[in-house]
């Protein structure tokens, strides 16, 4: 989105603190963001790249990382300000912190880390996350905060005993930031169930918990858990030690509110306005997840299904795999070398673009072609661990667009799988939004997963960088939250007048597509049989 004002007049913004930072801490990118009054008007962006480690069979960030990736790019961020604006900001009207939901992160009485972050990627919390599933009546994913936890617990890890607080990744930059063990609903309900009618943890499934686990708990484990916020609630404000943290220049002043820090799906949500129900939206990255708002709770349990909230605390039922757009980027770059090595060198845009081009002009079943993207385990199909594959039978039609349409199907393939139980609980969806990098070739991937969901599926101009200016349209959101709630203040203030591109599903790619999943859920026995074979 370009900035539809004067540089004069944003520079005076700028200067007066008239304006919202987003920060949101991606698989892949760290994000920064900064917002004019109109949330519309983006000043400027930052970003740094980081990855996962894989240490000890666990995928993991250190938390050097975290603080190195976020000054890279807000200095990013501060440096383009400059550029543009001729002015250092020294303030802003409020900051959000969005990261990737899920995972662990325990920490002692003198909040020191107790073991290295246990990011949502990994799938070690199988009999914790059975037996809890059991116990609460209610879904609990393999990557939920509680899940890792109660793991522990099972395991008789040493530092269980020592745990004085849990939290998230965008829970922990906040509490370092503002000195706040808090977190938003959204990023709350990763963690714990969530009440629909307190909208704060289900004291009902806690009490269930503490009676099977207090003995092994320090203090029961709602006060282990960070306090609640709903969207539009103060969290509260930029400490002079977090102002060093994030501006190690020292430029930027202490006392600048923050909105509740929230997960990457709800930053999701809010940048596709999907957060009423009958909407929903789908987030491509390294992983990929739907989200639909509920008209109603669902009336069965479903291991593919997790009941999260919005950032207002509306339940929400989540499709979440752990593979995404991974494995198609490692494809895309053997082109991209490919060009290069060739004397034709084309940037990584440019290679999408042609690969995709290619997928359109393909045969709608990709030829008999197949593509698994499981880098990591994928719960929802039963795997542990992940084996990328891509599978043909000597008959199949083995071209480059089969082969690049194949590989866009593998990326909504166990998605697919997960949202055909949704469409059995006779949950209604009227548009779907999708967003993520992927999406920035326009009419391709959206179609296919036009095509993978039987739904309209639009693309606005905030898909390709979604989150960043999602949690600082969240954080724009507190000086507007006591006169609309947040699904009025969407349509009314952000995408009124916001130019959105809709693809209903083609025909044929729907019949492709079909066929291509039925090949797609017979072929997972290879899957796991590589799982099995290659250790």
């Amino acid at each position: 989105m370009e900035v539809s004002v004067s540089t004069s007049v944003i520079r005076d913004h700028i200067v007066a603190g008239r304006t919202s930072l987003g920060i949101e801490f991606g698989s892949t990118r760290i994000k920064a963001c900064l917002i004019g009054p109109d949330p519309t008007d983006v000043i400027a962006t930052g970003s740094h790249a980081w990855e996962n480690r894989f240490e000890d069979r666990r995928w993991t960030y250190a938390l050097e990382d975290v603080w190195a990736g976020l000054q890279a790019a807000y200095a990013d961020l501060v440096a383009q300000v400059r550029e543009r604006f001729d002015v250092t900001p020294e303030t802003f009207g409020a900051i959000g912190v969005s990261a990737m939901m899920h995972g662990y992160l325990a920490f002692d009485a003198d909040d020191r880390l107790l073991v290295p972050f246990r990011t949502w990627r990994n799938t070690s919390t199988g009999p914790a996350a059975a037996e809890l599933s059991d116990l609460l009546d209610i879904n609990i994913p393999l990557r939920w905060s509680i899940a890792h936890l109660h793991q522990a617990v099972i395991d008789e890890e040493p530092h269980v005993a020592d745990i004085r607080h849990v939290t998230t990744l965008a829970g922990y930059v906040h509490g370092r930031l503002t000195g706040e063990k808090v977190l938003g609903v959204g990023d709350a309900s990763g963690m714990f169930p969530i009440d629909p009618e307190t909208r704060d943890y289900d004291q009902s499934r806690i009490d269930r918990y503490d009676a099977r686990a207090a003995v092994r708990l320090p203090g029961g484990l709602r006060s282990l858990l960070p306090v609640v916020r709903v969207a539009g609630q103060r969290a509260g404000v930029l400490t002079e030690a977090g102002a060093a943290l994030l501006d190690p220049a020292s430029n930027l002043r202490a006392g600048v509110v923050f909105c509740p820090p929230e997960g990457d799906a709800g930053t999701g949500m809010v940048a596709t306005a999907a957060v009423a129900p009958r909407t929903g939206n789908v987030s491509a990255g390294t992983s990929i997840f739907a989200m639909v708002v509920l008209e109603r709770p669902l009336q069965s349990r479903h291991h593919e299904i997790d009941v999260v909230t919005t950032p207002a605390g509306d339940l929400v039922a989540m499709v979440h795999c752990n593979n995404g757009a991974s494995e198609l980027a490692g494809w895309a770059g053997m082109f991209e070398r490919f060009a290069a090595a060739s004397g034709s060198p084309l940037p990584a845009d440019a290679v999408y673009d042609v690969l995709f081009r290619e997928a359109l002009a393909a045969e709608p079943d990709a030829g008999g072609l197949l593509a698994y993207n499981h880098l990591a385990g994928e719960p929802i199909v039963g795997t542990d661990e992940g084996r990328p594959l891509f599978v043909r039978t000597p008959d199949s039609r083995f071209t480059l667009g089969n082969a690049v349409r194949a590989q866009l199907y593998g990326v909504f393939g166990t998605l697919a799988l997960g949202m055909r139980v949704l469409a059995g609980e006779q949950v209604a969806i009227d548009r779907m939004f999708a967003h993520g990098g992927m999406f920035r070739t326009a009419g391709v991937a959206q179609r296919f997963l036009a095509a993978a969901l039987g739904a309209p599926v639009a693309v606005g101009e905030t898909a390709s960088e979604g989150g960043a200016w999602g949690i600082a349209v969240l954080a724009d959101y507190l000086s507007h939250s006591a006169d609309v709630d947040l699904d009025g203040y969407l349509r009314q203030r952000v995408f009124a007048a916001a130019p959105v591109a809709v693809a209903a599903p083609d025909a044929a790619d729907a019949v492709g597509f079909a066929a291509y999943l039925e090949r797609y859920d017979a072929g997972l026995a290879i899957e796991r049989a590589a799982v099995a074979a290659l250790s």
